[in-house]
C-alpha cells in the first residue's frame, strides 16, 4: 500500500527533472504529487491509530454522547453523496453512552461510508441504536449483494476488500472496517456482521465501562 504510490511518485518526479518544463506542466505535476501525498498521509495515519489500538490503548476524554445525534450529523455529511447516487438513509432509535465523541462519529462515517458504496441507486440504508446492557450498539444494514461467506469473517482485516462485484464504486485502503473494529475495542466493544440475500448488517458495541488504566488522548 504505501510501496506503490512511493514509486509512482519518485518515477513521475524523475520524468518531470529529465527535461526542461514549462511552468503549467511543472504545476500539474505538483498538484498530482500533492494529491498522492495526501492519500499517503491518511494511510499512514490510519496505520499509527490502529498501532495504538493494538497496543490495547482506550479511548479517553469519555463523555455521555447520543449515537442517534452523531449517524445525524454524519448523514448531513454525506448528503450530496447521498443525492447523487440516489441512495436514502434513514435513522431510528437512539442510545446516549459514555464514549469519545470524535472516535464514535468516525466509526459512523467508516461504516455510512462503507453502507454507501454497497448500496444499488434507489435503496435505503438503515442506521439503527439502541441500548444494551452496559453500553450502546450500532447496526448499519444496507441492501447490497451479499457479502460472500467465504469473505465474511475477513471484512475486518486490514486492507481487505470484499469481492468487486458487491462495491463497485469502492475507494480507499481497505481500512475502514479495520478502524471501526479498532474504535469498538478501545470502548471495550466488538464488531460483528452478517450479510444475507437480503442485504448486509455491520454492527458495533460501545461499552460504558471503556475507561482502563492506560488511556490515551485522540
Amino acid at each position: 500500500e504505501l510501496r506503490t504510490p512511493l514509486a509512482t511518485l519518485i518515477n513521475g518526479t524523475q520524468v518531470m527533472l529529465s527535461a526542461p518544463r514549462d511552468a503549467a506542466e511543472l504545476r500539474d505535476a505538483l498538484e498530482s504529487h500533492l494529491e498522492e501525498l495526501e492519500d499517503l498521509k491518511t494511510l499512514v495515519n490510519d496505520m499509527l491509530f490502529l498501532a495504538r489500538a493494538d497496543r490495547g490503548e482506550r479511548a479517553a476524554d469519555l463523555a455521555p454522547v447520543s449515537l442517534a445525534a452523531e449517524a445525524r450529523r454524519v448523514a448531513e455529511y454525506y448528503e450530496a453523496t447521498l443525492e447523487e447516487q440516489g441512495v436514502r438513509l434513514h435513522c431510528e432509535g437512539d442510545a446516549t453512552v459514555a464514549a469519545n465523541r470524535g472516535l464514535a462519529r468516525r466509526a459512523l462515517a467508516n461504516l455510512i461510508s462503507n453502507a454507501i458504496k454497497a448500496t444499488p441507486p434507489g435503496s435505503e440504508i438503515v442506521v439503527a441504536c439502541s441500548r444494551i446492557s452496559g453500553g450502546a450498539r450500532i447496526t448499519v444494514r444496507n441492501p447490497g449483494p451479499p457479502i460472500p461467506p467465504a469473505d465474511l469473517p475477513r471484512i475486518f482485516d486490514r486492507f481487505f476488500r470484499a469481492g468487486p462485484t458487491r462495491a463497485p464504486r469502492s475507494e480507499g485502503h481497505g481500512l475502514g472496517l479495520a478502524i471501526v473494529r479498532a474504535i469498538a475495542l478501545m470502548h471495550g466493544g466488538e464488531a460483528d456482521a452478517v450479510s444475507d440475500t437480503t442485504g448486509t448488517v455491520v454492527g458495533i458495541t460501545l461499552m460504558d465501562t471503556a475507561a482502563g488504566p492506560n488511556i490515551t488522548k485522540t
